[in-house]
């Protein structure tokens, strides 16, 4: 007697018969008979869908962990030398992170707290709120506890490019895109505008008694001091970042993707000396920060990293773990923290290869636009987190603990560092605002 071959995978039937084996002529395509006595396509999908499913395994757990070595490689670029990471914590302290656990959030978990979140009420902004007190959304222009603002500086009619306290001085220093550049009193907030200068003015940096204004084809400086000045030319578009290092060397970040160096120290009163362009990047040069170790971080618009030898100024390797703008950077012990419009803020690490490798990832519902660091009164560090939705976000470190929010009419591209537990906020509006960490805060 001959037996028709079936195959052997079984399932449930949907009628609550006996179970049944799946037609092979079926799956060859050559079963005739109607109705035949095993099952066709219709049936067994119907059954595997009710077959139980497979049980997701529980959240992960990962931990921030301090520099050690790690297997995984970033992209580098075709050099031995090894990296060193960066020391220099905010404002040089060299407080070392504590080891913290957290926990990765499910996707429901993940909705769950995106929707929890403080919002500000627009309507509350406009004064047509109706619903008053039973309004769900926040009616102020902060959320959260430990700090507080203390008034708004206007004058400005276009969105803030940069705001710098130079040491020595009792004023606030601000640009912006209407091309002016203005000095507010500490004591009486009233503001003195400087000549226009009739340029677009892309940042504004204070080292020592020197402002340092990043132009279109030009960086202007100012000795607040002796009113000493100086303007160098040579960038070729709008210079977007600035910065010096504790040696003898000014670093410009253009729109063209070019890093501009010149041999000058703040001390001195000499106009700076061309020493060379450094090319590698792609697009505009949005960040510029100096690690210990020789090194400088520079940040793009061409979503990578570049890591710098500040003696040789050849670029040692590239990080590319951004998918979008990288906006910010900042140095933070033996960390370097980049914050993208990807909406992402990683947390890099020193390898034992000797490049960075990514060991925590934060990600926003909104693209990261500037970064700050302050202390509390009881030393402990504060990461200032501009976004996208016009917030500026107050997390502990290293938790990412979330301690407030700060709302705004218009997205906060600037975000200063003062004394006293102070800092400011500037948005896309001209409106500075001026806040206080509650305590005896440190900056």
């Amino acid at each position: 007697m001959e037996f028709q071959k079936t195959r052997t995978l079984s399932v449930f039937n949907p009628n609550g018969g006996p179970k049944k084996v799946v037609c092979t002529y079926w799956l060859a395509g050559r079963c005739k008979r109607n109705p035949c006595r095993f099952l066709h396509c219709e049936q067994s999908k119907l059954a595997q869908s009710k077959l139980p499913q497979p049980r997701k395994s529980p959240p992960k757990k990962m931990t921030w962990k301090n520099p050690e070595p790690y297997t995984h490689k970033t992209h580098t670029r075709d050099h031995e030398e090894t990296v060193a990471s960066s020391t220099a914590g905010y404002n040089g302290s060299q407080a070392q992170p504590k080891r913290v656990s957290t926990e990765v959030r499910t996707e429901p978990e993940k909705c769950s707290a995106l929707i929890s979140q403080p919002q500000q009420c627009k309507h509350w902004i406009t004064g047509n709120c109706a619903r008053g007190d039973n309004c769900k959304y926040v009616h102020g222009w902060f959320s959260g506890s430990g700090f507080t603002m203390l008034g708004k500086l206007e004058g400005h009619t276009k969105g803030i490019t940069g705001i710098s306290l130079p040491s020595g001085s009792d004023k606030m220093y601000s640009c912006s895109k209407d091309s002016s550049i203005r000095a507010w009193d500490c004591h009486t907030g009233k503001c003195t505008v400087f000549p226009s200068t009739n340029a677009e003015i892309g940042c504004l940096v204070a080292e020592g008694p020197w402002l340092l204004v990043g132009m279109k084809n030009a960086v202007m400086a100012r000795n607040i001091q002796n009113e000493a000045e100086f303007c160098v030319d040579g960038p070729a578009g709008l210079v977007c970042s600035l910065v010096t290092d504790d040696v003898d060397k000014l670093f410009a970040g253009t729109e063209d993707g070019s890093i501009l160096v010149w041999k000058w120290h703040p001390e001195t009163t000499s106009i700076p000396e061309p020493v060379a362009i450094m090319k590698d990047h792609v697009g505009a040069v949005c960040s510029l920060a100096v690690g210990a170790g020789d090194r400088l971080y520079s940040a793009s618009k061409d979503c990578t990293i570049k890591i710098w030898d500040r003696k040789t100024l050849q670029c040692l390797h590239t990080l590319c773990g951004h998918t979008r703008d990288v906006m910010s950077l900042l140095c933070w012990g033996p960390y370097l923290l980049s914050g993208s419009l990807d909406n992402s803020i990683k947390v890099w690490a020193l390898t034992e290869q000797g490049t960075l490798e990514v060991v925590y990832e934060r990600n926003e519902n909104s693209g990261i636009i500037a970064m700050r660091g302050v202390k509390d009164g009881e030393d402990k560090p504060i990461l200032l987190c501009s976004c996208e939705d016009n917030t500026v976000r107050l997390y502990d470190l290293p938790s990412f603990t979330e301690r407030g929010r700060i709302f705004s009419r218009g997205k906060i591209g600037a975000i200063e560092i003062g004394i006293g537990g102070l800092f400011f906020t500037g948005d896309a509006n001209g409106e500075i605002c001026i806040w206080k960490l509650l305590g005896n805060a440190s900056s």
